[in-house]
């Protein structure tokens, strides 16, 4: 068989499954507002959890820095490619996590590759949560060490992995926020674990980051985690900070050994400075604004009494992460698309994302959306029980 007609036939079964994906077009911006193919639609999709990716401060700061440093960086960073921005940047995410320092990279599944392939060496040990992103597992198994995985959230499995390989060198890797279930790492379980067991613990807040906390300083803010005593931190710029890009926040010790080692950050251009700029309007933003966490937390409560009141439901969730869990793929398709004929875009999520039987509908909110929108949605998912 010729490789077009293999890829044919592959695509042909991932529609018969009802697993085949399409990309949506916009023809705007983000927000809970958005247009495609000329309709607008209610969203509740992205992850754009503090309303942060259309503001205007952003977008004036990184039209400013563009005037002054141009669009693209033009080299990766150790070469021409490391700008004041960038720098600004770094040390400002340190401070926010509250860690000596930080580097930045292009994506997050970048940084969680170039991270484990750099640290995790032969002879060592990942343990990564059941439900870890993908890119954890990706950069675990691209690595040099052994990976292996505990059920999910389970402190007895964890603990029984870590005494089991208590003569390596060990490394527990997790989500802060599971980004298809919602719900949250039990952090100071796994710190006191890893501390007994003397192994490193690296968290991906990508989800957490600017949601949780008191000041949106993430999972560790949330848990009371100081730098004596909490995990590595990967987080992202592209969820709640509203922008692009992620970081790895550490010791300085740390951060200086990846800038000489992760090769997703030595070999890839840098990003635009005023990329850069725009981060650190938003980091203040975060900072300074609680009422945008308030308002979320308002709006995930109204969300989650309401569809418990029609039945549905819900996991153990009280980040914007909201799944509706339906079961099978042609049921969550079908209600995915009912209610886009409502203009409200919600979208399915099926395997292998999620495992079988667990297909969903992955609702997302943001301080944006008002009190009516969650009424709006509710109203329409009550119209399909």
């Amino acid at each position: 068989m010729s490789l077009q007609n293999k890829l044919s036939a592959l695509v042909k079964q991932k529609k018969a499954q009802g697993l085949f994906r399409q990309r949506e077009i916009m023809n705007g911006p983000q927000g809970i507002n958005i247009t495609i193919d000329n309709r607008q639609y209610l969203s509740f999709c992205s992850n754009d959890y503090l309303g942060l990716a259309n503001d205007t401060d952003l977008i004036e700061a990184l039209k400013q820095a563009s005037d002054k440093f141009g669009l693209g960086s033009g080299a990766a960073h150790l070469i021409t490619g490391h700008s004041q921005l960038h720098h600004d940047l770094e040390q400002a995410l340190a401070a926010h996590v509250q860690r000596e320092s930080a580097v930045i990279f292009s994506t997050g599944y970048m940084a969680n590759l170039g991270l484990l392939t750099s640290l995790c060496q032969k002879g060592d040990v990942i343990l990564g949560d059941k439900l870890n992103h993908a890119s954890l597992v990706d950069g675990s198994l691209f690595s040099d060490a052994d990976f292996k995985r505990y059920h999910h959230n389970n402190m007895d499995h964890l603990e029984l992995n870590l005494k089991k390989h208590s003569e390596k060198n060990c490394f527990v890797v997790t989500d802060g926020v599971f980004s298809m279930d919602g719900d949250i790492a039990n952090m100071q379980s796994i710190m006191q674990l890893a501390n007994e067991n003397d192994a490193t613990v690296i968290v991906d807040d990508a989800h957490g980051l600017g949601v949780l906390g008191e000041k949106g300083g993430g999972i560790c803010e949330l848990f009371g985690l100081k730098e004596n005593n909490s995990p590595i931190i990967m987080g992202t710029l592209g969820k709640a900070v509203g922008v692009f890009g992620a970081f790895i926040a550490g010791s300085k010790d740390l951060i200086d050994y990846l800038i000489q080692t992760a090769r997703p950050y030595v070999y890839t251009t840098a990003m635009p400075s005023c990329l850069a700029a725009a981060s650190l309007v938003s980091l203040d933003k975060i900072h300074k604004e609680n009422w945008r966490r308030d308002h979320l937390q308002e709006l995930i409560l109204e969300f989650k009494t309401r569809c418990q009141s029609l039945g549905l439901e819900l996991l153990e969730s009280n980040t914007p992460i909201q799944p509706i869990i339906l079961g099978d793929e042609a049921t969550a398709l079908k209600w995915s698309e009912r209610l886009r004929e409502k203009g409200l875009l919600v979208k399915a999520i099926r395997p292998p994302t999620v495992p079988k039987g667990t297909a969903r509908l992955r609702v997302t909110l943001s301080a944006a959306h008002s009190q009516q929108d969650i009424r709006q949605l509710t109203q329409a998912l009550g119209e399909l029980v």
